[in-house]
């Protein structure tokens, strides 16, 4: 009971990661795209202000991952690092990576520099999704089972292609979806058009991938894909279908919460429904929850410590994106710090 229960908690956390760092993933596979220097000035102006806040916290769901695996899983976490240590490799070379080029990217004072830093996050920005999905794809396969030994199979294949490109497109519709909002917040009502037509087009991207997807598991990956289709992987499937009808009912309209909730809807609910497809496998068709699962009281002790951590993490994250969607956490201009913040108008600098 306690495994499954580790199990759920490790498959939420891969679904937080999904959205919350597929938004910033997919912010930077629209600065790949955005054009020249002049082209991409105001796209790219909009994703450094958007991203500036909350791009690190997102990787906390990402940490949270791998230690639940760890130390809840040791047997899974040694039979997926040990198959498929190429691709998690690259993965992590192109976060470390993304987030040196976006940290440098905008102070650097000279062009050449910020073009530099600016294309080592972008391209580590699709990078890294896809070879993440591979890695799922090859789980989901079940090409990786306990004693494989790494072998490109296990990673490059049809259905680990399928789970690269899925990814990248979900986390480009995630990323123009929360731009678009960003646009109207930030009164750049020329953006929200922009990046409105980019998410019609990564949406209808998702829906075709997700379809193509679908054929490629029934022949590749057939426990996975008949868990698509009974219980409750068929549940989340029709709960994603219902995401993006509603998604695509609200993206014509002014941007705002409910269009980033249905988005994220989408990507949640087609993670969750890999997930129970798989049930009660953590890796089909070979190794189950019970046979992975550590000591009873590890997981005891995993459960505790996982729940203290979401009482402390959780209400601080939700504030930190509350504190962002109202503007409490942009820059100060440097006239408000001339000024002393603005608020006695006395124009002394802070400390003078």
């Amino acid at each position: 009971m306690t495994a499954d229960l580790i199990a759920v908690t490790l498959l939420l956390a891969v679904a937080a990661y999904a959205c919350a760092g597929g938004t910033d993933y997919g912010a930077g596979f629209w600065d790949l795209t955005a054009g020249g220097a002049e082209r991409g000035k105001r796209p790219r102006w909009l994703i450094d202000q958007a991203m500036a806040p909350v791009w690190e916290v997102n990787n906390v769901w990402l940490i949270f991952v791998l230690v639940i695996m760890w130390t809840g899983f040791p047997t899974f976490f040694q039979t997926v690092f040990s198959a498929l240590w190429l691709p998690l490799a690259l993965a992590a070379v192109g976060l470390v990576l993304r987030g040196a080029g976006f940290a440098f990217r905008k102070p650097s004072r000279r062009l050449v520099d910020r073009r530099l830093y600016g294309a080592v996050f972008a391209v580590a920005s699709v990078v890294t999704p896809f070879f993440l999905g591979s890695a799922v794809g090859g789980i989901a396969s079940g090409r990786v089972a306990r004693g494989t030994e790494a072998a490109a199979d296990a990673w490059a294949n049809p259905t680990s292609l399928m789970f690269g490109l899925l990814a990248i497109a979900t986390t480009a519709f995630l990323g123009a979806v929360f731009l678009t909002g960003d646009a109207r917040r930030y009164d750049a009502p020329e953006l929200v058009g922009y990046f409105r037509a980019r998410a019609w087009g990564s949406l209808a991207a998702v829906a075709l991938l997700a379809l193509i997807t679908g054929f490629v598991t029934h022949e590749d990956a057939p426990h996975v894909w008949h868990g698509l289709t009974h219980g409750l992987g068929l549940f989340f499937v029709v709960a994603a279908g219902a995401a993006t009808l509603a998604t695509a009912l609200l993206l014509p309209r002014t941007p705002g919460m409910w269009v980033r909730l249905t988005a994220v809807g989408v990507v949640a609910s087609a993670v969750l429904a890999w997930g129970m497809a798989q049930r009660p496998y953590l890796i089909p068709t070979s190794l189950t929850v019970a046979d992975a699962a550590g000591a009873p009281s590890t997981l005891t002790w995993l459960a505790i410590v996982t729940l203290v951590a979401l009482v402390v993490i959780v209400p601080a994250v939700v504030l930190l994106y509350w504190l962002d969607t109202h503007g409490e956490l942009e820059e100060l201009t440097d006239a408000e710090l001339r000024g002393g913040g603005g608020a006695d108008g006395g124009g002394a600098a802070p400390g003078g």
